[in-house]
């Protein structure tokens, strides 16, 4: 019994694997899938777009002011659909310029980017052949997927999109809201799923290939874990490689975003949140969080995280081995905030001299440690590399007669060069004692965000457990 109970959580742990094999019925070897997932692994730092016609209502509809609502202005106020469509007319959002959305994104040390193509009101940001609840019915007759496209390729940013499952919009959507008065006829759950895969096939085939699709909305019933499965398999048909988020399917924990029972897609997906440790090796994970309170834009959510918070979070999430995707929510206008692109300038700067720690790393070999994060890379010749992201830096004391900041890490490997990533040139001195390692390092950090100090190391990292006496 207590075999069948430490099976039962281990293939919860690792689900995002497991049951894409086995659960779909993907025949692709753990060499396949580790090749297909390499670039998302490897880039750690996306940026995640919420816009349309919500972020033209900007919290508040016909001046009635809706609160706590962005892009689910919709719901939250119960907006009749006929009144929501009001907003197509007004959506022109001429200051729209693709080049420097990817420029902020890229100049941030993002790596892909991930924009909503259709969000749960169900109206489409391309020119969509299968209805007119999209952007060519609106006076901004361009097409900004596609020129977001264009510019991602030509600056070397994976471009990936992100599509609702559920649709508060569509007649055959079968939870249809009472304050649907457009809908007509009797709902068909049937219908609705050949249109969503219509509308997936042309985005897959006019605008990709994609790196990635991010679903969302699968919660409500009509979903069903048999049609998360087929329409994972019918996407990997037209683009066998696709990456594909859990929410495909019915198997994530709520906002937790891991697995749970039957699940299909290739990663979890917290939201909101950054899980305390890892998965471990073998799970992939991103960590979607908006910048603000809301994910789509509101003129009266100022509530800003600092740019330290951010820099820390994407640190944070590499070195539990996932990926951040951070959130920005342009205007109707088509402008992304102030305040985001002034964050995403702090977090570039930081990313020009410390990307080299984030980028193609691995989860930290330390369960915890008290000044920081760290991440590592294994080099060859059997040497690892450790970055060590230190939050809090250590107070100055003399030592040999001189004055410096001493960390301590609990390493029992013996440290082969030592360096701050933002001096590699200048070596730092390391001391063996009790507690492990002690570098000694300048009385001042060089980044009050995070300063990184830099470990080689003969073989794999040996923690040290370090023995405390009671008193």
């Amino acid at each position: 019994m207590k075999f069948k109970v430490m099976l039962v959580c281990m293939l919860a742990v690792l689900g995002t694997v497991t049951s894409q094999t086995s659960v779909a019925g993907n025949t692709e070897t753990p060499e396949q899938h580790d090749a297909r997932m390499k670039w998302f692994r490897d880039a750690r730092f996306g940026m995640f777009i919420h816009w349309g016609l919500y972020s033209e209502a900007a919290g508040e509809i016909n001046g009635r002011h809706v609160g706590n609502a962005g892009e689910w202005i919709m719901e939250t106020g119960h907006i009749k659909v006929s009144e929501y469509a009001g907003l197509v007319q007004k959506f022109n959002p001429v200051k729209f310029d693709a080049k420097e959305w990817v420029r902020i994104a890229k100049d941030a040390g993002m790596k892909y980017m991930v924009i909503t193509s259709k969000h749960h009101d169900g109206f489409g940001l391309w020119r969509s052949e299968l209805t007119d609840w999209c952007i060519k019915s609106t006076p901004f007759q361009r097409d900004p997927l596609k020129e977001l496209a264009a510019a991602c390729k030509d600056a070397g940013i994976t471009f990936c999109l992100y599509h609702s499952i559920m649709d508060w919009h569509h007649s055959d959507w079968p939870t249809r809201r009472a304050w649907n008065d457009t809908a007509t006829g009797k709902p068909d759950m049937d219908k609705y799923t050949a249109y969503t895969k219509s509308q997936l096939k042309e985005l897959l085939t006019g605008y990709g290939p994609l790196g990635l699709l991010w679903f969302d909305g699968e919660w409500e019933k009509p979903w069903t874990h048999e049609r998360g499965v087929d329409l994972y398999n019918y996407l990997r048909g037209l683009q066998p490689d696709l990456i594909i988020n859990n929410r495909v399917g019915k198997g994530r924990a709520g906002m937790n975003g891991m697995n749970k029972g039957d699940a299909v897609g290739d990663y979890g997906t917290p939201e909101q949140q950054i899980p305390a440790t890892g998965f471990g090796p073998g799970v992939d994970w991103e960590s979607c969080m908006t910048m603000n309170g809301t994910w789509g834009y509101r003129k009266d959510d100022q509530n800003w995280k600092s740019a330290t918070t951010l820099i820390r979070n994407l640190i944070d999430c590499a070195s539990k081995g996932g990926n951040y995707l951070l959130n920005v929510g342009p205007t109707g206008e088509g402008l992304i905030p102030d305040a985001s692109v002034e964050r995403l300038a702090a977090m570039g700067k930081w990313m020009k001299v410390n990307g080299e720690a984030i980028y193609e790393t691995q989860a930290s070999p330390f369960k915890n440690l008290a000044w920081g994060r760290c991440t590592q890379k294994k080099l060859g010749g059997g040497v690892t590399r450790l970055y060590l992201h230190v939050f809090n830096w250590p107070a100055a004391s003399t030592t040999a007669g001189s004055k410096s900041s001493k960390l301590i890490v609990p390493l029992a490997n013996t440290v082969k060069r030592a360096y701050l990533l933002a001096e590699p040139a200048k070596k730092l001195k390391v001391l063996t004692t009790e507690g492990g390692q002690g570098i000694l390092l300048p009385v001042t950090a060089p980044d009050a965000n995070a300063s990184v100090v830099v470990l080689e190391v003969e073989g794999a990292p040996r923690p040290k457990v370090v023995k405390t006496v009671k008193g």
